[in-house]
This record gives C-alpha cells, sequence and structure tokens, in this order.
C-alpha cells in the first residue's frame, strides 16, 4: 500500500504556479498593447526607415501591394500599409504558395517568423531591430487582420468547437503573447530600454492639475478641464486603467451629508474582479495638497453638475465645447486617452506618447510605495491584486521608462 502525500500547507496553496505567474504576463503584455495602440501611428512612424520601399521590387512584393491596396483603403495609415507589404513579401519569398488570406492556427507562428525576422540578433542572421519595432509591427498586422476579418472580435484569440475555425485576432493569441514577453526579456538583457507606458508621477499630476484649472481659462474650458480632472486624479488614487475609470456610475459614490474627511467609492467591473464582488475606497481629504484632494475633487464635480444633472448612472459625463453638461453623452475612455495626450503636449511634454491609458494606475502605484511609504501588501489590497497579479504590481512599481534622474541619490548615508 503505497503512502499518501501530505496535504499542501497554506503557504503552498496560495504560491501561484509558473502557468498562473506566465498567464499574467501574457496579460500584462497584451494590456500594454492596448495601451500603446492610441499612439502607435507615432510609433510605426519612427520605425519606417527600417522597412524601405526600394526593397519591394518584386513579383513578391507587386503581390503584397495589391493585396494591401485591395483591403485597406484607410490613407491615414500609410505606416501601417508599409509594414503589412513586408510582412506579405517576407512569406510570399520564402513560400509560393503562402495565403496572405488565411487564418488559421499557423498564423500567430507567422506572425512570430516576421517579427524574429526583423528583431532577432544580427549574429543569428536576422536584422537585429529593437522590440519597439516588434511593437509596431504586431499593431500594424492587427490592423492587417482586423480588415481581413471586420466582424471578428477585437479582444481573443480562440477556436470555436462548433465550426472548427479560428475566432478573433492571431495577434492577440497566447503564442504571440508569450514571445513578445520573451522577446521583451532578451532586449531588457542587452540593455534596451522596454516600451511600457511610462507612469504619471506627483508632479505630474500637479501640472495636469494647473492645466485643467487654471484661472487664466475660459469659463468652458475650465467647466471641461474639471471634469477630466477629476477622472485623472481618481485613476491615478484608486490605482485604476482609464477604461475603468470612466465606469463609475453616480451609484458607485457613497458621501454621508456633510462628512468631509472621507468619501467611499466602489467599483465591480475591474478586470482583475471577474465574480461580481465589489472592490471599495475609503478616499479621504489631503488637506496637506488639496491639489490631489479627492474630497475637493467631488465637490468641483458637484459643483460643475448643479442640480440639473440627475445623479445616477456614468459618472463622468460629456461637456461640449460652450460647457454644456450632456446628461446622456458619457465620457468614453477614448475621448479621455486623447483628451491626456493633448494635456500632456499642452504642458510642453516632449514624451506625451509614452503615456498611455495605465499610466496613471503606474504613477498611483508608485506615489504609494515611494512617497506614502506603503508596504507591498498594503498597495497590494489597495488595488485589488491577488498574488499572481502581484507580477503585474511589481511591474507598476518600476519601469526603466520612468524618470530616474535622482538615481545618484539612492545610495546617500547622510
Amino acid at each position: 500500500m503505497s503512502a499518501k502525500s501530505n496535504p499542501p500547507t497554506s503557504q503552498e496553496k496560495t504560491i501561484p504556479s509558473d502557468e498562473q505567474v506566465e498567464d499574467e504576463l501574457c496579460l500584462l503584455d497584451l494590456e500594454d498593447a492596448d495601451s500603446l495602440l492610441l499612439h502607435v501611428q507615432d510609433l510605426v512612424s519612427q520605425h519606417l526607415d527600417e522597412f524601405p520601399e526600394d526593397l519591394l521590387d518584386d513579383e513578391a512584393a507587386r503581390y503584397a501591394a495589391k493585396m494591401t491596396k485591395a483591403s485597406i483603403t484607410d490613407g491615414t495609415r500609410d505606416g501601417h500599409l508599409r509594414i503589412i507589404k513586408h510582412y506579405i513579401t517576407f512569406h510570399i519569398r520564402r513560400n509560393k504558395k503562402w495565403d496572405a488570406k488565411r487564418v488559421d492556427d499557423k498564423t500567430p507562428h507567422d506572425i512570430t517568423t516576421f517579427i524574429t525576422q526583423k528583431c532577432g540578433p544580427v549574429e543569428q542572421g536576422f536584422e537585429g531591430r529593437k522590440y519597439s519595432t516588434a511593437v509596431s509591427t504586431r499593431a500594424a498586422l492587427t490592423m492587417w487582420y482586423k480588415n481581413l476579418r471586420p466582424n471578428e472580435s477585437l479582444t481573443e484569440w480562440r477556436l470555436d468547437s462548433v465550426s472548427n475555425t479560428w475566432r478573433g485576432l492571431p495577434t492577440r493569441s497566447r503564442q504571440v503573447s508569450q514571445f513578445m514577453v520573451g522577446l521583451e526579456k532578451t532586449k531588457a538583457k542587452s540593455g534596451e530600454v522596454s516600451s511600457s507606458a511610462r507612469a504619471l508621477a506627483l508632479e505630474d499630476i500637479h501640472r495636469l492639475y494647473a492645466h485643467c484649472i487654471n484661472s487664466n481659462l475660459t469659463l468652458a474650458q475650465r467647466r471641461l478641464g474639471i471634469v477630466r480632472y477629476v477622472a485623472y486624479l481618481l485613476a491615478w488614487l484608486m490605482l485604476l486603467r482609464i477604461d475603468e475609470v470612466i465606469k463609475l456610475r453616480f451609484e458607485n459614490i457613497d458621501k454621508i451629508p456633510g462628512e468631509r474627511k472621507f468619501v467611499d467609492v466602489s467599483l465591480n467591473t475591474r478586470k482583475q474582479n471577474q465574480t461580481g464582488l465589489l472592490h471599495s475606497w475609503r478616499l479621504h481629504a489631503n488637506d496637506d495638497d488639496p491639489k490631489i484632494c479627492p474630497v475637493r475633487a467631488f465637490i468641483l464635480l458637484a459643483s460643475l453638475y448643479g442640480t440639473e444633472i440627475k445623479k445616477s448612472g456614468p459618472l463622468f459625463l460629456h461637456v461640449t465645447a460652450q460647457g454644456a453638461v450632456m446628461q446622456n453623452q458619457p465620457l468614453t475612455a477614448s475621448t479621455l486617452s486623447r483628451a491626456l495626450s493633448r494635456d500632456l503636449q499642452g504642458l510642453g511634454y516632449s514624451s506625451w506618447a509614452l503615456y498611455g491609458t495605465h499610466s496613471f494606475r503606474r504613477g498611483g502605484c508608485q506615489y504609494r510605495i515611494k512617497i506614502k511609504r506603503w508596504s507591498a501588501d498594503m498597495v497590494a489590497a489597495w488595488g485589488g491584486w491577488s498574488q499572481v497579479e502581484a507580477v503585474t504590481m511589481f511591474r507598476y512599481f518600476y519601469s526603466p521608462n520612468d524618470n530616474h534622474e535622482y538615481m545618484h541619490e539612492y545610495d546617500r548615508n547622510y
């Protein structure tokens, strides 16, 4: 009779498995890819010299040009088209029978093979381009496959067991995500800086406050700025992505009449929380730094909405250029993302394109650790992260894209 194995200890039960960690890394890769999509046109433009037109002058290249022209008519995406033509040409030169419109289980491999050709090590016969080239290429190929199959889901890649066909976007496949995670690690080891979104630090939030709520603005501009800034601040304080903060509703806000010390906020639509359970925050007033005081921010928003706005439904509402608040037009994630880009450009940020939908979450996480001196478990509880999601949390603590200009002071002993 064989001996029974001892049951796992409570510690062993909570230690994430390698597979769980890998799942979380793939999820983070997809979130980073989504975060950079807003600025991908600028990213693609920076790498066009790596996809020269003069190399596209043979039968395969002419076929590729014909295919892209027939499938994509958006003239504003010329950079994407050039990358797509290189992709098709690369595969046709390798295999004349390769079908550019085929989408099946082999398509993710086609994508990673081409990116390997562009970004693999020179000593192995590849071109040795940077990781940002891989990001640009993936974005261009996402456009290609979206145009080939416009009715497919943009958020998944799965095998439909009924029709035995692959649904969604191959650029979002696990195979491609695993490849991108591995490539980023390889490039980082060689000293290359990641393309992850940069964190918005405390001083950035102060500048956004001054930019959005400025006494020199017209009344309409200031009304527009109040909605934007309150959304920015809550995303930063609560460690939310832009697409999460705009889902806040009046019903999620619990403020006791006359209470000026705190506001309770709850949310049940987070990506980490698929059970429907609420995650809640108690946001306390900040008299030491009024610019990031959540209670004052809610008072500003309440003053803007006044009594004519019904206090139900989406919290963040569209404000017209004339300053009118539209009760039936909630603010969208894309609108707020574009507004952030404009605000950062208005502030003179030359690196504005490095800030994305995760920048508030990254910056808020670093603020809690570096300035508020919270422990890692406090941040994890506040952000609603599980042990597996601690992989993501550490990425928010640190990014090579963030400002490290004070690094020479790190080891100071006096």
